[in-house]
C-alpha cells in the first residue's frame, strides 16, 4: 500500500522546508535508506532519508518550492499503483492570516497570526519548544535534564531525554547560549510544541516570554542569528573533553556529558575502560558499566522494578506492611492504552498447535557451522511466518470499519523486552529475507531498542506480531494482537517428551505455538489452516531454502 511522505520537521524552530535538491525522481526504485531530497530547513541544508521502500510515485514539492511542515512530499508505493485517494485527501493549507504577516511565523497547523506577546523576542533569545519526535507522538515526558539552568549550551549538546510513545530519545540542541529557563521539568508531561525551555544570552531578562507563551503565543526564532554564532563560538571550549588525574597521576579523557552522568550516578571514572579514541570515555561507556559486586549494606535490600533501575531500600521486617509506588513511564501508559483497546475492540480467539523441532534442531546446527553464521529458532519461526503469510493473506490483514485491508506485503514485528516495557521492532519485507538476513537484523534491532537507539519509522508499519518467551522457559503463552495487525503468534519453548513416531514412542522435541486472531478479520479455519502451514516448514526446515 502507498505511504504519504510529508515535510519533516527538522529542528525544534522549523515550520517550513525548502527541497533544494531532489536525489530521487517519479519512478525510481526508493530503498530503505537511501536519500530522497535535500531538504533546507531554518538552520541548515540537510539530507532526508527514506524510512520507507518501493517506487517514487508522485513528488508533491518541486526543487526550489517551499511547504509548511507536514506537506504532501512524496508518495512512496508499488509501481503502477493507483494513488488517486492518496492526492484527493491532500489539500494545499489555506492561510488565514495577514498577508503581510512573515511566513515563518504563521502556524500551518491553527492558521492563525502570531501571538503579538511573543512576536518580538530579546536579541538572540530563542524559545525551544517540545519536539514531535514519532509521527503519533502528541506529547512526551521529560526523562532526564542534562543541562539545568544557567548552563552553557553549545549547538549539538544534548538537553534532555524526552519519553515519547515509542521509546526514550536524546533531544538536541540546535541552539546555542545559556539554558535560562527550563518548561517541563524531569518527570513531567506536556503537549508537543508546548514551551520545553529558553536558551539566550546570559543575563537576558526574559520576563513574561513563557507566560505569554503558555497563554497562546507561537515561538518566533531569534532575531539576531549572529548573536547566536557569537554564542556557539564563546561555549565551543565548554564542550571540549574533560581531563581528569586520578591518585595515580593518570589522565584520563572524559567527554563532558559522560562526566556529568558519571557524577550523577556516584560513578568513579578511574573505573571505567573508555572506548573512544585515546581511551576516552563516552556516554555508552557509563551507561554500560556494571560496578563490581560488593557486600550487601546492613539492614537494607537491593531490588529491582521493571520500569527503573535497581533501589536500595531499608528492611521490612516480616509481618508489616510495606508498599510503593513508582510513576508510569510513557511508555507504560502507552502499552496499558494500546493493549487494553485491542482487547475490548478486538474479538479475539487463540489456536493453538504443538510442532516437532527435531529437523529444526538438526538443520541449525548445520547452518550455525558456517563461519560468521548465527541462526536462532526465534529466526526461523520468523522465516516460517512470513512464508506462510503469503499462503495465508488473510492473517496478514487489517480490520477497518469500512473494508478490510489485505496486505501482500509481509513487515513482521518482533517483540523485544526492554527495561521500561516492551517494543516492537519491525523487519520490512520479510518475506525477501534469507534467514541469515532475518538473523542479523533481528539482532541488530534488539540491541538498539534495549539501548533506547531505534528510530521511530523503525517500530511503524508491521503486519504480523512475533513474541517469543521460550528462552524463559515459558511452554505456553497467549498474547494480546500488536493492533492494526489481525493477529499474533507466540511462541514457546523447546520441550524435549516422549513423542509417538512410527507407531513406536521415542524421544523427541515439541515446540508449542499459539495464534492469537482477529474474529472480524480472521475465522477458525483461516488461522488453522496458516498453523498448519507454518508447521510443515517448520518440521520440514529445507522447504524454507528453496
Amino acid at each position: 500500500m502507498a505511504t504519504r511522505i510529508t515535510m519533516p520537521r527538522l529542528s525544534d524552530t522549523m515550520t517550513e522546508g525548502t527541497v533544494a535538491t531532489w536525489l530521487k525522481k517519479v519512478g525510481d526504485t526508493v530503498a530503505e535508506g537511501d536519500i530522497l531530497a535535500e531538504i533546507e530547513t531554518d538552520k541548515a541544508t540537510m539530507e532526508f532519508e527514506s524510512f520507507n521502500a518501493g517506487t517514487l510515485l508522485h513528488i508533491g514539492i518541486q526543487e526550489g518550492a517551499s511547504a509548511p511542515v507536514d506537506s504532501l512530499l512524496a508518495i512512496i508505493g508499488k509501481k503502477g499503483e493507483d494513488i488517486s485517494d492518496l492526492l484527493n485527501a491532500t489539500a494545499a493549507p489555506t492561510e488565514t492570516a495577514t498577508t503581510d504577516a512573515p511566513k515563518a511565523d504563521i502556524d500551518a497547523d491553527v492558521k492563525t497570526t502570531t501571538n503579538t506577546a511573543t512576536a518580538s523576542l530579546p536579541k538572540g533569545v530563542v524559545v525551544v519548544t517540545m519536539p514531535r519526535l514519532s509521527d503519533t507522538m502528541t506529547d512526551g515526558t521529560v526523562a532526564t535534564w542534562l543541562k539545568k539552568i544557567g548552563d552553557s549550551v553549545a549547538e549539538g549538546d544534548i538537553l534532555a531525554e524526552i519519553e515519547t510513545d515509542k521509546a526514550t530519545m536524546e533531544f538536541e540542541s540546535f541552539n546555542a547560549g545559556i539554558l535560562l529557563f527550563v518548561g517541563v521539568n524531569e518527570g513531567e508531561t506536556a503537549p508537543v510544541d508546548s514551551i520545553l525551555a529558553i536558551i539566550g544570552p546570559e543575563g537576558t531578562d526574559i520576563t513574561g516570554i513563557a507566560e505569554n507563551y503558555k497563554k497562546g503565543g507561537t515561538a518566533p526564532a531569534a532575531n539576531n542569528i549572529d548573536t547566536l554564532v557569537t554564542n556557539a563560538k564563546q561555549v565551543t571550549e565548554a564542550s571540549k573533553d574533560v581531563i581528569e588525574t586520578v591518585a595515580d597521576e593518570k589522565r584520563i579523557f572524559i567527554s563532558p556529558l559522560a562526566k556529568k552522568i558519571a557524577d550523577d550516578k556516584g560513578i568513579a571514572i578511574s573505573q571505567i575502560k573508555g572506548s573512544g579514541e585515546n581511551g576516552r570515555i563516552v556516554k555508552s561507556d557509563i551507561e554500560n558499566f556494571k560496578p563490581q559486586a560488593t557486600a550487601p549494606i546492613a539492614n537494607e535490600v537491593k531490588t529491582t522494578n521493571s520500569d527503573g533501575p535497581a533501589m536500595v531500600k531499608p528492611f521490612i521486617p516480616a509481618g508489616e506492611v510495606f508498599s510503593e509506588e513508582i510513576k508510569n513511564s510513557t511508555m507504560r501508559k502507552v502499552i496499558a492504552k494500546r493493549l487494553s483497546e485491542s482487547i475490548f475492540t478486538a474479538p479475539h480467539f487463540y489456536l493453538t498447535i504443538e510442532v516437532r523441532m527435531d529437523e529444526a534442531m538438526t538443520s541449525r546446527t548445520i547452518i550455525n557451522a558456517i563461519p560468521d553464521t548465527k541462526v536462532s529458532f526465534n529466526d526461523m519461526v520468523i522465516k516460517a511466518c512470513a512464508m506462510a503469510l503469503k499462503k495465508h493473506p488473510k492473517v496478514n490483514s487489517q480490520w477497518k470499519e469500512e473494508a478490510t485491508t489485505i496486505n501482500h506485503h509481509v513487515n513482521i514485528g518482533v517483540a523485544v523486552a526492554v527495561e521500561d516495557g516492551l517494543v516492537v521492532p519491525v523487519l520490512k519485507f520479510t518475506d525477501q529475507m534469507s534467514l541469515t538476513q532475518i538473523g542479523g537484523n533481528v539482532k541488530d534491532l534488539a540491541v538498539r531498542a534495549k539501548n533506547k537507539k531505534l528510530q521511530p519509522a523503525e517500530m511503524e508499519g508491521s503486519t504480523f506480531t512475533v513474541s517469543n518467551l521460550g528462552m524463559f522457559g515459558i511452554t505456553e503463552f497467549t498474547s494480546i494482537i500488536n493492533q492494526p495487525n489481525s493477529a499474533i503468534l507466540s511462541v514457546g519453548a523447546i520441550v524435549e517428551k516422549p513423542v509417538v513416531a512410527n507407531g513406536q514412542i521415542v524421544v523427541g522435541n515439541t515446540m508449542k505455538v499459539t495464534l492469537a486472531c482477529d474474529h472480524r478479520t480472521v475465522d477458525g479455519a483461516t488461522g488453522a489452516q496458516f498453523l498448519q502451514t507454518l508447521k510443515q516448514y517448520l518440521e520440514n526446515p529445507v522447504t524454507m531454502l528453496a
